[in-house]
C-alpha cells in the first residue's frame, strides 16, 4: 500500500513556513516539542503539511498531521530535529 496519495491541494498555506533542514542551528534547538502544539516537517514543510503533537516518546514525536500535506500522511513519528514549532504569529496567515 503506497504512504503518498495524489493529494495535491492542501488546506494551509505551505509556501509561508520556511524550509529548514535537520542540521539547522534551528532544528538542534534545545526546548522540546510538546502535546498540543502545532508543528511541520522542516525540510519540506509541504510534504506533511502541519500537524499537531499527539505524544512525546523521549527523542521521538508523534503527529497527526491529518492528511494536510502532499503525501496525505495522517500521523507518523519523527526525532524532534525533523519538527519545527509553527511560529504563532504565522498560524493567523495560514
Amino acid at each position: 500500500m503506497p504512504i503518498a496519495s495524489s493529494n495535491k491541494y492542501s488546506p494551509y498555506r505551505l509556501e509561508l513556513l520556511p524550509s529548514i533542514p535537520a542540521f539547522h542551528r534551528r532544528a538542534r534547538r534545545k526546548t522540546s516539542l510538546s502535546k498540543g502544539e502545532l508543528v511541520y516537517y522542516g525540510p519540506m514543510p509541504s510534504y506533511y503539511g502541519i500537524g499537531e503533537v499527539t505524544r512525546v516518546l523521549g527523542h521521538y514525536v508523534a503527529v497527526d498531521f491529518r492528511g494536510t500535506g502532499y503525501f496525505g500522511v495522517h500521523e507518523d513519528v519523527f526525532e524532534q530535529q525533523y519538527l519545527i514549532p509553527v511560529p504563532k504569529a504565522t498560524i493567523p496567515l495560514l
